[in-house]
């Protein structure tokens, strides 16, 4: 399985954060699960640990080594992506979310998230 973590989610994976559930925890450790963060979620954790705000733990720059040494991999925004933002529904007005979504639609890749918000664009989104 393909699964496209949110920037929490990846966060959280990554710092081995008691907010993971074991249910997520187990399907990212699957041995038939390719882990996959998207440069979005790169470019989120940047912006906001720039800020100060304390939900982004880590720089970016600590962040994707992190995700590269977890064997995550890196998915690029591609126009493609961007473009398909265009036809979601408005259920969420935060653009990084709505980028993730659109990228796990097109590739297609199932989602992770913890947000409710986000999972209603799609039964193909894992809510944790």
């Amino acid at each position: 399985m393909n699964l496209l973590l949110d920037t929490h989610v990846a966060l959280w994976a990554i710092t081995d954060s008691p907010k993971l559930p074991q249910k997520a925890r187990e399907l990212i450790q699957a041995p038939n699960t390719t882990v996959w963060i998207s440069a979005a979620s790169v470019w989120e954790i940047a912006i906001k640990h720039s800020l100060g705000r304390g939900d982004m733990p880590v720089s970016s720059q600590d962040a994707a080594r992190y995700f590269r040494e977890s064997g995550y991999r890196i998915l690029a925004v591609e126009a493609e992506h961007a473009v398909a933002v265009e036809d979601l529904a408005a259920h969420h007005q935060d653009p990084f979310d709505r980028i993730l979504v659109a990228q796990s639609l097109v590739e297609p890749m199932r989602l992770m998230t913890h947000d409710p918000l986000v999972v209603l664009y799609s039964d193909t989104i894992i809510k944790i």
